[in-house]
């Protein structure tokens, strides 16, 4: 199978006077088309540095990232077209409504106009907004806020999208809810490229996970082929054990 990402020889490294951190360490990762990619690792380990490369908000140190075989930095416009991404922390125009925002993101990819209102019918009809459509950001919980942020990163139908922790904070059956709007994504042959410390949830919706230790990549492969390998009942016990030996090995 053919990847639609390629990540090769990647490194961030950030210098300050005194001292130098290393984010990321020599990552390797092929991501492909409609599957769900888990981005695994205690605080630290790099995978929302890694997030942010692939979102392009920030620019390697070293190495490269490849969009169906061409490097992103040589048709950087054309790989934003095909990305959406949603961030840690919430950055939605409070005062505006759910529905200018997302006319707002339609605009900010040159959308025509009736294309821009059929997506965000469309969007406020899958991600059941429709009673909110008209509220501003400041009157919505959380987790139809978080609702709101998915479906702008969709606007401009891409192929890739990118959640970055989008359940942190939300209450179980919120966090339940908006499993099952990424698993839907996938329905649709959308890529998602999730990072996640909530190891639940990367075993519930992730088809593989690339566990992440200070910035070297530990391991990537299937959840079941994981189960399989260590024996053991759940993901959050072999991310344990296996952090636990590659600190030792370190």
């Amino acid at each position: 199978m053919q990847p639609i990402v390629q990540i090769r020889n990647l490194s961030k490294i950030y210098k300050t006077p005194k001292k130098t951190v290393v984010a990321l360490n020599d990552v390797n990762l092929d991501i492909y088309a409609g599957e769900i990619f888990g981005l695994l690792g205690v605080n630290g380990a790099g995978k929302t540095t890694l997030s942010s490369i692939l979102a392009t908000l920030h620019p390697p140190t070293s190495g490269e990232i490849l969009f169906n075989d061409v490097s992103i930095y040589k048709e950087l416009e054309k790989y934003r077209h095909n990305l959406g991404f949603c961030p840690q922390h919430q950055n939605l125009d409070m005062e505006l409504s759910v529905e200018e925002n997302l006319i707002f993101a339609g605009r900010y990819f040159l959308l025509p106009k009736d294309v821009i209102q059929k997506r965000t019918n469309e969007l406020i009809a899958q991600l059941e907004l429709k009673k909110y459509r008209h509220f501003a950001i400041r009157e919505l919980s959380g987790g139809n806020k978080q609702r709101v942020l998915i479906a702008r990163a969709l606007i401009h139908n891409p192929k890739i999208v990118i959640l970055d922790e989008p359940t942190v904070g939300l209450d179980p059956d919120i966090r339940r809810k908006l499993w099952d709007i990424i698993r839907d994504l996938k329905q649709q042959g959308i890529t998602v490229i999730l990072t996640t410390h909530y190891l639940d949830e990367a075993e519930y919706l992730s088809d593989r996970v690339c566990m992440l230790h200070k910035g070297h990549v530990m391991l990537v492969e299937s959840v079941h082929d994981l189960k399989q390998k260590h024996e053991l009942k759940n993901l959050e016990e072999i991310f344990l054990r296996l952090t636990k030996e590659y600190q030792e090995e370190k």
